[in-house]
C-alpha cells in the first residue's frame, strides 16, 4: 500500500463532506464514537494513500488538504469501539462512504469483505479489508453556469405532476441518441420536453436519484434495483443516470437537466428516501453510517441494540430523534435547492420521519425543522403518509405547508369506476378536493396529490385488463406485490383479441383520466399511462429494469395522449377546476338572475340529491355543477376570479343514463366539451336547459356553459 506524504492543514469542522474552493479540499466527517478518523485518497490506478484528519470539534474530524482537485476519489476508516450488542460497529477495515458525498463512482462488488461478521456467525467480527470491493466518493466541481435559471414557482392550484423514472422514461425513445438514453441528459432531450408540456406538465417528479446501491440477492437472481429506493448518498445524484465517463460528472449533467426543464417551465421535484439506508439490518454491509456513528444514524432496538428497529420493511430506519440525523437530512434537503435547484421533494414513507420514539407525532422535531427553515419551508413538500409499523397510515394527518398523496382519493376513484356499490358520497368527496380529509387542519384542496396509479402498482392500461397481479418475472413464486389492487379486467384476463373488451378497457382508461384531470387537488399522471403503457399485470416492477417497465414508445397509444392533452388543456383553461378554496354550497348572487350555489350535486333526473339518493347502495350515476362565479378569491392583481360554469355528469352503471340537464336558471344551454365514450374528439352541438343527453355506459360527459 501507497502512504503518500501529503500537506495537511486543520481546515474547517463545516461544512461536513468534502469541499473545494479552488486551492484545495476541506473534509469533515461526523462521528461520537471515534477515536480516530483517516481519509483515504485513492489514485487511478487503485492505489490508496492515508490521511489522519487532525482536527476534532464537537465530534466532527477535519482537514484541509491542498491541491487536492474535482474528480478525486476518496473515503473514510473509523477506528473505534465494535461491541455490536451496545449498537456500536466501528472497524478500520471497512472503507466508508463519506455520508456527505457529493458525487459516487464505482458499484459494489458483493463479497464478505462488506461485512463486519462472518458469513453464518453474525456475532463474530471479519477483518477483510474491504477498500477493492466498494465504491468512491468523488470531491466535485461546485461550479456551474445556471445562467439566468429562476424556479418556475408555480402555485399547488394550477400543478400538474407528471411522476417518471429516468431511464423508464428515455430509454426507448426513438429520438433521442442512443447513447445518453436512459440518462439526466436523455430527460432534458427537446423530444422528452416537448412531451411533457404538450401534457400541460408543470412538474417532473423523479424517482430517486440519490444514488443507490444493487441488492446481492437481486445481482444474483440477474435482476436489479430498478425503483433505486436504497439510498446509500443523500446528496449524490446516482451515476447510473449518466453518460458522463468522468468521475463525478453526473453532477454537471443533472444541474444541466434542472436547468433546461426549468427553460421549459417545468419544475424539478425529487422522490427522497431518508426514512432507510441501503445498509439494511443487522446482516446488512458495512458501507457507511453503520461504521461511522450506528446509534446515532439508526434506530436500534432499545433492549438489544444488535438488532434496527424496522418501520420500513427494508432492514433499518434512520434515527430522526438524533440532532446529527435530522443535520444530514435537512443540510441534504438545502443543499438539492440550493445547489442542485431542484423545486420540491416527495417523502418516501414519510410516517417514519415522524417516529421520534415510536407512534408517529406529526409535530416531531423533523417537522418542526421543516416549518422553520427559510429555504425547506418555501419549496414543495409531498409525503407519502403511511409507513409499515403501526399507526403508519397518516392520510389527512400531516402538518398544513405539507400536501399528501392522497391514497383515499386512488382507492375510491377505482372503486367507483369498476362498479363497487355504496361508494358514491366518498366519490363525491374524493371528486372536490376531499374537505373530510384536510380542511380540518386549515388545508385547503391543493394539499390533496390525487392520483390513480403510480410507480407502485399496476399502470393505469394494466388496471382496467387484469383482476390479478403477474408478478412471476420478480422470482417470488408472485407472492411479492399487493394482490388487492381494486382493478378490473373488464371481462378478459390480460390481452385479447375481443373488439367490445378493447373498446371498454379504453374508455375505463380515459374515464380514469379526465377524472383525475377535473378533480380539486393537485393531479399526478404516473409515467406512460397516457401512452397506454404495460407492465403486463406485474404491479411491482422494482427489480425489473428492462422492456416490461420502460415505456415503450414505438407502440404508443396516440389516441390516448390526444385525449390527456385535451382534458389537461381544458384543466388549465378554466379556474374552475383549479380552486384554491374548498366548496361551501353557498349562494352565489348574480346579476339579474337567481343565485346559485357554487356547486351543486343533481341525480341523473335533474333533481338535486336527497340524503336518500346518497345512502342508495346501488345508485353509480351522478352530476355535479361547478359555477364559475363561485370561486371566492382574487387574483395576483385582485381582481375577482371568474370563469365559465361546467356540468359532470358521471355513469359507472353498465348500461348508458339519460340526465336531465338542470333548469334555465343554471343556464340556458349547454355545449359538450369532453365525452369519454366517443371514441374521438366530440364536436357537440348546444343542448338546451331542462333536455335530456344519454351518458354512454361507464362514461363521463362533460358539458360548458359560457359565462353571460
Amino acid at each position: 500500500m501507497e502512504r503518500a506524504i501529503l500537506e495537511v492543514w486543520p481546515g474547517k469542522a463545516y461544512p461536513l463532506g468534502a469541499t473545494y474552493d479552488g486551492t484545495g479540499t476541506n473534509f469533515g466527517l461526523f462521528s461520537e464514537v471515534a477515536d480516530k478518523v483517516e481519509l483515504c485518497l485513492f489514485g487511478a490506478d487503485g492505489t490508496e494513500s492515508r490521511v489522519t484528519l487532525p482536527e476534532v470539534d464537537g465530534f466532527v474530524w477535519h482537514g484541509f488538504i491542498p491541491n487536492i482537485e474535482p474528480g478525486q476519489r476518496y473515503g473514510f476508516r473509523v477506528h473505534g469501539p465494535y461491541d455490536p450488542a451496545e449498537g456500536l460497529r466501528c472497524n478500520p477495515n471497512k472503507l466508508l462512504l463519506d455520508p456527505y458525498s457529493k458525487a459516487i463512482d464505482g458499484n459494489f462488488d458483493w463479497n464478505q469483505s462488506l461485512f463486519g461478521y462472518t458469513f453464518g456467525e453474525p456475532d463474530s467480527r471479519n477483518d477483510d479489508d474491504s477498500a477493492a470491493a466498494m465504491p468512491k466518493s468523488v470531491v466535485i466541481n461546485p461550479f456551474f453556469d445556471w445562467g439566468s435559471d429562476r424556479p418556475p414557482g408555480y402555485e399547488y392550484a394550477d400543478s400538474v405532476i407528471y411522476e417518471a423514472h429516468v431511464k423508464g422514461l428515455t430509454q426507448t425513445h426513438p429520438d433521442i441518441p442512443e447513447q445518453i438514453r436512459g440518462t439526466y441528459a436523455a430527460v432534458a432531450h427537446p423530444a422528452i420536453i416537448e412531451h411533457l408540456t404538450s401534457l400541460g406538465v408543470t412538474a417532473l417528479e423523479l424517482m430517486p436519484v440519490h444514488h443507490f446501491a444493487n441488492d446481492s440477492t437481486l445481482l444474483e437472481k440477474g435482476l436489479t434495483n430498478y425503483w433505486g429506493y436504497n439510498t446509500i448518498g443523500f446528496f449524490a445524484p446516482d451515476s447510473k443516470y449518466s453518460s458522463s465517463p468522468n468521475p463525478g460528472g453526473q453532477v454537471q449533467e443533472f444541474k444541466a437537466m434542472v436547468r433546461a426543464l426549468h427553460e421549459a417551465g417545468i419544475e424539478v421535484l425529487l422522490d427522497v428516501v431518508y426514512n432507510h439506508t441501503a445498509e439494511g439490518n443487522h446482516l446488512g454491509p458495512t458501507a457507511s453510517f453503520r461504521g461511522i456513528d450506528n446509534a446515532a444514524y439508526y434506530r436500534l432496538v432499545e433492549d438489544d441494540k444488535r438488532y434496527y428497529m424496522d418501520y420500513t420493511g427494508t432492514g433499518n430506519s434512520l434515527n430522526v430523534g438524533h440532532p446529527h440525523s435530522l443535520q444530514l437530512i435537512m443540510d441534504s434537503l438545502r443543499y438539492w435547492v440550493t445547489e442542485m435547484h431542484v423545486d420540491g421533494f416527495r417523502f418516501d414513507l414519510a410516517s417514519t420521519l415522524a417516529r421520534e420514539f415510536y407512534d408517529v407525532d406529526r409535530l416531531s422535531t423533523f417537522f418542526e425543522l421543516v416549518q422553520q427553515d427559510p429555504t425547506v419551508s418555501q419549496v414543495k413538500l409531498i409525503a407519502e403518509p403511511w409507513d409499515v409499523g403501526p399507526g403508519g397510515y397518516q392520510v389527512g394527518n400531516f402538518p398544513p405547508q405539507w400536501t399528501e398523496w392522497n391514497g383515499k382519493y386512488r382507492d375510491t376513484v377505482r372503486d367507483y369506476w369498476r362498479g363497487e356499490p355504496a361508494t358514491l358520497d366518498e366519490f363525491a368527496y374524493r371528486l372536490t378536493g376531499s374537505a373530510d380529509l384536510y380542511e380540518h387542519t386549515a388545508r385547503r384542496p391543493v394539499a390533496s396529490i390525487n392520483f390513480v396509479t403510480a410507480h407502485d402498482g399496476f399502470t393505469l392500461r394494466d388496471l382496467v385488463s387484469y383482476n390479478e397481479k403477474h408478478n412471476e418475472a420478480n422470482g417470488e413464486d408472485n407472492n411479492d406485490g399487493e394482490s388487492h389492487n381494486r382493478s378490473w379486467n373488464c371481462g378478459a384476463e390480460g390481452p385479447t383479441d375481443d373488439a367490445e373488451v378493447n373498446a371498454l378497457r379504453a374508455r375505463q382508461q380515459r374515464n380514469f383520466l379526465a377524472t383525475l384531470l377535473l378533480s380539486q387537488g393537485v393531479p399526478m399522471i404516473s409515467h406512460g399511462d397516457e401512452l397506454g403503457r404495460t407492465q403486463q399485470g406485474n404491479n411491482n416492477v422494482y427489480c425489473q429494469d428492462n422492456e416490461l417497465s420502460w415505456i415503450d414508445w414505438d407502440n404508443a397509444d396516440t389516441e390516448l395522449m390526444e385525449f390527456t392533452r385535451t382534458v389537461a388543456a381544458l384543466r388549465a383553461a378554466h379556474p374552475v377546476f383549479r380552486r384554491r378554496r374548498f366548496f361551501s354550497g353557498d349562494t352565489v348572487r348574480r346579476r339579474g338572475g337567481e343565485g346559485l350555489p357554487d356547486i351543486a350535486w343533481l341525480a341523473p333526473d335533474g333533481s338535486e340529491m336527497s340524503d336518500e339518493d346518497w345512502d342508495s347502495g346501488f345508485a353509480k350515476s351522478i352530476a355535479v355543477y361547478l359555477n364559475g362565479q363561485g370561486i371566492p378569491y382574487l387574483d395576483v392583481r385582485g381582481q375577482r376570479v371568474v370563469d365559465d360554469s361546467f356540468l359532470l355528469c358521471f355513469n359507472a352503471h353498465h348500461e348508458p343514463i339519460e340526465f336531465a340537464l338542470p333548469a334555465r336558471h343554471f343556464a340556458a344551454a349547454w355545449l359538450p366539451v369532453i365525452d369519454t365514450a366517443a371514441d374521438d374528439d366530440i364536436q357537440g352541438t348546444e343542448v338546451a336547459a331542462g333536455a335530456k343527453v344519454s351518458v354512454g355506459a361507464r362514461s363521463v360527459l362533460v358539458l360548458h356553459a359560457p359565462t353571460e
